[in-house]
């Protein structure tokens, strides 16, 4: 069997952990294939090995069937291997072309010639139906686009075999169908693709095979074809996977949040919440459905104390909490799961202890008379750690090193630990695999049946479907209609949330 890539027993040390324990990976040519596994498994660190990022400490790589040492991304480069990367690297201020052509930059007369490289992206862009506008500044492009400037760079410098960190993690719907039509075209283009990934309805679609590693080890390489979602959940993670949420009748009590006519301004000054109003109460999970960019963003940051309201009244156990910064907001009873982990949810270059211990290191018993005592404080991160499985190699690690999976744990264990009596959950489960999903949802519903409230806002149709007791659907910034979760059905989520049933009644 001739293979494209060859992965053969590679093994990757860090400090304290074994990030790839003697994994083998075959790709064939002409194939997508897949890398799955939980967060945390040791897929990244095996491409980055592959592209040059890491040397291994032991194992060999074969390209094509010639032995290789790729020493640095550069000789990936030339041996055609490109990589898009889950977090871009690309110049924000810069142009896709300036973007694109960095470090291959064409030149005229010892000048960059700009005019050729906007040619030559064009025509790249044209054929692999990427549709970029080559004179867009990336910081004015949306997430897919941007991905898309990703593609066309590795595409720019020739690469044959590409691989795909996460790549559908910041998509919309719509995006990640685009996107899963693009790398079609390149396999009908004769490319071959590695695919990083833990969703599993995505390897159903798209994927020809699966090498499937856990916890740094090769588990093993199968056909997709005839394999279940259950079949893949249970070789990542070890274990039958539910993908049902467990959860009995809500005992529901008082209201704990009300939003009386709520308005709140995005950016650009628009009114993007409109009069909302909604009431939230204790031992039940409310679930707000939207298509992005409808409010929700904007809504959340309202209620943590993150944007200003304009105006009418945000009230907390019956005490208006409208202005309140932050701090204050979480003093008050809020806990706060952000939709952005690493802007909102963690300082990156902090440990995961001190990350843990952040809404509570100024009080007692972790702060005396203005001095921090930190064998207490991390005696109380290293107790979270063990409980919520947050897996990492001391509590002393920073941040940025852990996996996604393994931060979300980590910002979970912080919220969840202060008992607050509102638990605001957004986007709690982006870009996690099927393990951590069922261990957030799980500590959701434990906090609604310990008689909290939690609100959860999630892109995610199934998500809200099946964690929700009741679902209220915003659509232009208004609450439209709440119905029950058990009542209700994907396809009347999602003409509500098009605005479709909004005067239903009336027009009847």
């Amino acid at each position: 069997m001739d293979y494209v890539i060859e992965m053969n027993n590679i093994r990757k040390e860090f400090p304290g952990i074994v990030a790839n324990d003697n994994i083998t990976l075959q790709v064939k040519q002409g194939e997508i294939h897949a890398l799955l596994g939980e967060n945390g498994a040791g897929k990244s660190t095996l491409m980055n090995v592959l592209f040059g990022l890491y040397q291994p400490e032991q194992g060999e790589i074969k390209v094509r069937g010639e032995k290789v040492d790729v020493t640095d991304p550069n000789v990936a480069d030339r041996l055609g291997i490109g990589m898009v990367h889950q977090h871009f690297m690309l110049v924000e201020k810069f142009t896709v072309t300036e973007n694109i052509i960095l470090g291959s930059e064409p030149k005229s007369r010892g000048a960059i010639d700009i005019n050729k490289a906007r040619k030559d992206v064009k025509e790249i862009s044209d054929r692999y139906g990427l549709r970029v506008d080559p004179d867009a500044k990336i910081e004015d492009i949306s997430v897919g686009m941007q991905q898309r400037a990703e593609i066309l760079k590795t595409l720019y410098r020739g690469s044959e075999i590409l691989i795909f960190d996460e790549p559908t993690a910041a998509l919309t719907p719509q995006e990640i169908y685009e996107l899963m039509s693009i790398m079609r075209n390149l396999i009908n283009e004769g490319k071959s693709i590695i695919l990083i990934t833990h969703k599993l309805k995505e390897i159903q679609e798209i994927c020809d095979r699966v090498t499937v590693i856990r916890r740094g080890k090769g588990v093993g390489t199968v056909d997709v074809e005839g394999m279940t979602e259950t079949g893949l959940a249970e070789m990542m993670v070890g274990r039958e996977v539910t993908f049902e949420v467990q959860k009995g009748e809500a005992q529901v009590g008082e209201t704990v949040l009300n939003l009386k006519d709520l308005v709140v301004e995005d950016a650009r000054g628009y009114d993007i919440v409109d009069h909302l109003n909604l009431e939230v109460k204790s031992g039940e999970i409310l679930g707000v459905a939207g298509v992005d960019g409808n409010g929700q963003t904007e809504l959340v940051e309202a209620l943590t104390g993150l944007r200003e309201v304009k105006s009418g009244s945000i009230s907390l156990n019956n005490k208006d909490i409208t202005d309140y910064k932050p701090r204050k907001v979480t003093e008050a009873g809020v806990g706060h799961i952000p939709q952005d982990r690493h802007k909102y949810g963690l300082v990156m270059d902090f440990t995961i202890g001190e990350n843990i211990l952040l809404q509570q290191y100024y009080q007692k018993p972790y702060t005396n008379n203005g001095i921090m005592d930190y064998k207490k404080l991390y005696e109380k991160a290293e107790a979270l750690i063990e409980e919520y499985d947050v897996r990492t190699a001391s509590s002393h690690t920073l941040a940025r090193s852990l996996s996604g999976g393994n931060q979300q744990k980590a910002i979970i264990a912080r919220e969840v630990d202060r008992s607050p009596d509102l638990l605001i959950a957004a986007q709690p489960t982006r870009g996690l695999d099927v393990g951590a999903i069922e261990f957030i949802h799980d500590k959701l519903v434990e906090e609604r049946d310990s008689g909290k409230a939690v609100l959860l806002v999630s892109l995610e149709m199934d998500e809200v479907l099946n964690v929700s007791d009741r679902i209220a659907v915003i659509y232009e910034g208004k609450i439209v209609e709440i119905v029950d979760a058990k009542d209700t059905d994907e396809n009347e989520l999602g003409l509500l949330m098009a605005g479709g049933k909004q005067e239903a009644g009336e027009a009847e």
